[in-house]
C-alpha cells in the first residue's frame, strides 16, 4: 500500500483514500484487543467479524459509528471498532463485518498505528462527534476485567477528548485509603461513577458523589463532595485531576489553585460539614456518613450514650511492629460488635482472638454511676482483655487508635500511644502486671505471649564501646569472658576472686554489659580494676536481649583461639578451676567443656545434658538435685550439649552462624538452645564433673516466684516447639572419657 495512504502528519488527511480502497487502519490496544477505524455503511453497536476469510474465526466487535459530514457513494458512515483477538500473534490481513454472505470485506493496512495517532485521526475524521466517539470507546475499554491493562490507552483518548468541567477545592485522605473530594462541576452526577485519577501515573477508582447547591459557583454548576476508593490510590497531594463519566460525556475536573489537602484526622470534619446539605443515592450517603464518622484524633468512647466504656493499661510494640495490648472493656449489655486496633490504611480485630480476664476493679469504678448500675450484674466480671496483633498494614509510623463498632453501626475511638520495646521486655512487663493466681494465665501464655514471641524478629546486637582498664592485650593465657546479666550489679566479689587467684589475675579478662548498665557501672568497675590491677577490658553492647547475645557480640573483640565463658552470677567452688578447664580443652581441642553447676546449698543444678528423648527432659540431667559429692569423682563425660553459663570453647563457636532461635524470656533455655545448635554444627560437648560453679538460676525481670514459674512455662513451650520434632531421632550422649 502506498505510504501516502497512511500519512500521519501533524494534520492527518481525511480517510477518503482508505474509504475508497476498502481499507481500515489497526491499532493494537493490548495483546487481546485491536482497535480499527474505517468507513462504510451504518453498523449496529455489536457486529460479528470474520477474520482472514476464515468462517470459523468469528468474533463480536463493539462498534462506535457516526454519519460522515460529507457522505460518499461508497461510504456514508465512519466507524471505530474494538475486536477481541486473544491468541492471535499476527495482525489480520482481512476483516469482514456483518453476517456471513452479505458482510463487507476490508483489507487491513499492513502498518499499525499508535493510540495517539488514532486519536489525532479521529479528531479530524469525526469532527463535532469526536467527543461522543471517544466517550463510547472509553466506555468499552474501561469495563472489567481488563481495564487496568488498558489504562494507558484510555488516558491517551481522554487527554484529547475530555472537556474541562469545574475544580477540586479539597483533597482529603482517609484512614482506610480513600480520598475525599470537594469542589464544583457542571456535569458530575450524584451516585457512583467510574473515575480515572491523574497523578504521575493514572489509577482507576470508584467515586461516590453527592451534590449540593452552591451560591458561589458558576451558573449551571453544583457543589459536590465525593469519595474515591480503589485498591491502590496515590497520596492526595500527588493528585493532579480527575477524569469522570458525566451525564453526557467524559469530563475532566482539575485542581483549584487554592486547593486544600488534609490528612486523615482532618478529613472527617470536612465531610461532616457538607453532609447535611448534600443529596445522593442511599448507598452513597451511607458511604459518606461512614467516612464522616471516621477517627479525627479525639477520644469518643467516654461520650457514648450507652453503657460502654474502654480503657487500655499497656500497649507495647515490638521491634518487628507487632503489638501486645492489655486493657478492659465494660459492655454488660452487649452493644459492642467489634473492637479493632487501627492506623491509617490498616487495622486488625482485637476481639477475634483476645483472652478475657476478671477485672473486679472495673465494676467497682462504675457501679455507682446510674447509667451503669443496672447493667452491672456482679456475676460477669471478665471485663479485662489481653491480645496480640501482628504487624498492621498502612503507615508504619502513623498514629494508632482503637475503634469500637456498635451494633447500631455507630463507631467510637480512643487514641493510643504504644511503647516501643524489644519483644522479650514487653512480654516480661505484661506477665509481671498480671495476677499470678489468675485462671486466665495459661491461656494468655499459650494464645498471646508465645505467638507474640514466636513471631518476634530482633536485630543483631552491636558493640558500642570498648574500654581497656588494664593491659588486656599484654596479658597471657586463655581469655576469660565475663557476661553480666540483668541481675548482677555488684562486681566487686567476683573481680576480687579473680584477682586473688594467681592463675586468673594474669589472664586477659573481658567484662561485657548492656549499654545502659555500662553507663551506670563503668566508673565503679574502673575503680575495681585499678584497685585489683587486673588486665580488664570493658565491652558495651547495644541491643542485647540476654547473656547469649552479649557473649556472641563480645567475641569479636577477643583475640585468643579459646575463651572461658563465665556468667557473672557464678562463683568458683574449686581452686585451680581456670587451669583445670584449660587443661581439659587442650586435651579436646575444638570442643565445648562445662563444669558442674550447683546451687548455694551444693545440690546439683546442671550436670550434663542428655538427648531430648522425652518432652519433660528439656535440660535433662540425671543428677539434678543430687549433692555435688555424688558426681565429683566421675571422669570427663561426653554430653549432648554443654552449659554456656560456664564453659571453655573455641572463640569461633561464639561467632558461628548457628541459625535463629526463639525469643526466650529467661537465659537458661536460651543458652541450652544455642548449645544444642552448636552441637549440631559439629562442636563436641563435654561435662567436667570434678569442677563446680555455684550460683542461682533466677529469671531476670520475672518478679515474684509465681510469675517466674509462668516465665519458665513460656520458655518451655518455645523450646518444645523448636526441638521436640528433632528429639525423636536424637542420639543419647552421656559417656565417660579419659580426662
Amino acid at each position: 500500500m502506498p505510504s501516502t495512504e497512511l500519512s500521519l502528519s501533524a494534520s492527518p488527511a481525511p480517510l477518503g483514500r482508505i474509504a475508497r480502497s476498502g481499507r481500515i487502519i489497526a491499532c493494537p490496544i493490548d495483546e487481546t484487543l485491536l482497535l480499527v477505524i474505517g468507513t462504510g455503511g451504518p453498523m449496529a453497536d455489536q457486529s460479528p467479524v470474520e477474520i482472514n476469510e476464515d468462517a470459523s474465526t468469528h468474533v463480536m466487535a463493539s462498534v462506535v459509528g457516526w454519519r460522515l459530514a460529507t457522505p460518499q457513494s461508497s461510504a456514508t458512515h465512519g466507524f471505530a471498532a474494538l475486536l477481541p483477538v486473544e491468541g492471535s500473534e499476527r495482525l489480520p490481513t482481512t476483516l469482514r463485518f456483518g453476517k456471513a454472505g452479505n458482510g463487507k470485506r476490508y483489507m487491513v493496512a499492513p502498518r499499525t498505528v499508535s493510540i495517539g495517532e488514532v486519536t489525532a485521526m479521529l479528531k479530524d475524521f469525526a469532527g463535532p462527534q469526536f467527543v461522543h466517539v471517544l466517550g463510547r470507546l472509553v466506555d468499552v475499554l474501561i469495563k472489567p476485567p481488563h481495564a487496568d491493562q488498558r489504562l494507558a490507552a484510555i488516558t491517551t483518548l481522554l487527554k484529547t477528548g475530555a472537556a474541562s468541567d469545574g475544580y477540586i477545592e479539597l483533597l482529603g485522605e482517609g484512614h482506610d485509603g480513600t480520598i475525599a473530594l470537594k469542589g464544583w462541576a457542571h456535569d458530575l452526577p450524584a451516585g457512583v461513577c467510574r473515575a480515572i485519577v491523574k497523578s504521575e501515573d493514572t489509577f482507576l477508582a470508584d467515586c461516590n458523589v453527592a451534590i449540593f447547591q452552591r451560591n458561589d459557583a458558576p451558573d449551571g454548576s453544583a457543589g459536590f463532595v465525593g469519595l474515591l476508593s480503589a485498591n491502590d490510590l496515590p497520596r492526595a497531594r500527588d493528585i493532579k485531576g480527575i477524569f469522570y463519566r458525566g451525564r453526557g460525556a467524559w469530563r475532566y475536573v482539575g485542581l483549584h489553585e487554592r486547593r486544600v489537602v488534609t490528612g486523615p484526622l482532618e478529613t472527617p470534619g470536612h465531610i461532616r460539614a457538607m453532609l447535611l446539605q448534600s443529596q445522593s443515592s442511599p448507598q452513597v450517603m451511607l458511604r459518606l456518613r461512614d467516612a464522616a464518622s471516621g477517627y479525627d484524633g479525639t477520644e469518643t468512647i467516654s461520650s457514648l450514650p450507652v453503657p460502654v466504656r474502654l480503657g487500655v493499661d499497656a500497649l507495647y510494640q515490638g521491634e518487628d511492629g507487632a503489638f501486645l495490648i492489655s486493657g478492659w472493656l465494660l459492655d454488660a449489655e452487649g452493644h459492642v460488635e467489634t473492637v479493632r486496633l487501627c492506623r491509617q490504611g490498616g487495622g486488625a480485630r482485637l476481639d477475634a482472638g483476645w483472652t478475657r480476664t476478671e477485672r473486679s476493679d472495673v465494676e467497682e469504678a462504675f457501679v455507682d454511676r446510674p447509667e451503669f448500675k443496672s447493667a452491672i450484674s456482679g456475676h460477669r466480671r471478665s471485663h479485662g482483655f489481653i491480645s496480640r496483633v501482628e504487624v498492621l498494614n498502612g503507615e508504619a509510623e502513623g498514629p494508632v487508635h482503637i475503634e469500637l463498632t456498635l451494633r447500631d453501626a455507630r463507631r467510637a475511638y480512643m487514641p493510643l500511644f504504644p511503647v516501643r520495646l524489644p519483644a522479650r521486655t514487653a512480654a516480661l512487663r505484661l506477665l509481671g502486671s498480671i495476677d499470678p493466681t489468675s485462671w486466665a494465665l495459661p491461656d494468655i501464655i499459650d494464645r498471646q505471649i508465645v505467638p507474640f514471641l514466636t513471631a518476634a524478629r530482633s536485630t543483631a546486637p552491636t558493640i558500642e564501646t570498648v574500654v581497656d582498664m588494664g593491659p588486656f592485650d599484654q596479658a597471657e593465657g586463655t581469655a576469660i569472658l565475663l557476661v553480666a546479666g540483668e541481675t548482677e550489679t555488684d562486681f566487686a566479689p567476683l573481680l576480687g576472686l579473680l584477682a586473688l587467684d594467681p592463675q586468673t589475675r594474669r589472664a586477659p579478662i573481658a567484662l561485657v554489659l548492656q549499654t545502659e548498665r555500662f553507663r551506670r557501672h563503668a566508673v565503679h568497675i574502673r575503680q575495681l580494676s585499678e584497685f585489683y590491677r587486673l588486665p580488664l577490658r570493658l565491652v558495651s553492647v547495644e541491643g542485647a536481649g540476654d547473656a547469649c547475645d552479649l557473649a556472641q557480640a563480645a567475641a569479636e573483640r577477643m583475640s585468643s583461639d579459646a575463651v572461658v565463658l563465665l556468667s557473672a552470677s557464678l562463683t568458683p567452688a574449686n581452686t585451680g578451676w581456670y587451669q583445670a578447664l584449660v587443661a581439659a580443652y587442650e586435651a579436646n581441642t575444638g570442643s565445648i567443656i562445662s563444669p558442674t553447676l550447683a546451687y548455694e546449698d551444693h545440690s546439683i543444678r546442671w550436670a550434663g545434658s542428655t538427648s531430648l528423648d522425652r518432652p519433660d527432659h528439656l535440660q535433662s540431667s540425671r543428677y539434678a538435685g543430687y549433692p555435688v559429692g555424688a558426681v565429683n569423682r566421675l571422669k570427663l563425660t561426653r554430653v549432648a550439649a554443654a552449659s554456656l553459663d560456664c564453659c571453655i570453647l573455641p572463640r569461633e563457636a561464639l561467632m558461628e552462624d548457628a541459625g535463629a532461635s526463639p525469643t526466650y524470656l529467661g537465659a537458661a533455655l536460651k543458652g541450652h538452645d544455642l548449645a544444642l545448635r552448636l552441637s549440631g554444627k559439629g562442636y563436641e560437648a563435654y561435662w567436667l564433673p570434678s569442677l563446680q560453679m555455684v550460683g542461682s538460676d533466677e529469671v531476670p525481670g520475672a518478679g515474684s516466684a509465681a510469675t517466674a514459674r509462668f516465665v519458665e512455662r513460656v520458655d518451655r513451650t518455645l523450646f518444645r516447639a523448636r526441638w521436640m520434632p528433632a528429639s525423636e531421632t536424637a542420639q543419647t550422649f552421656f559417656e565417660e572419657t579419659d580426662a
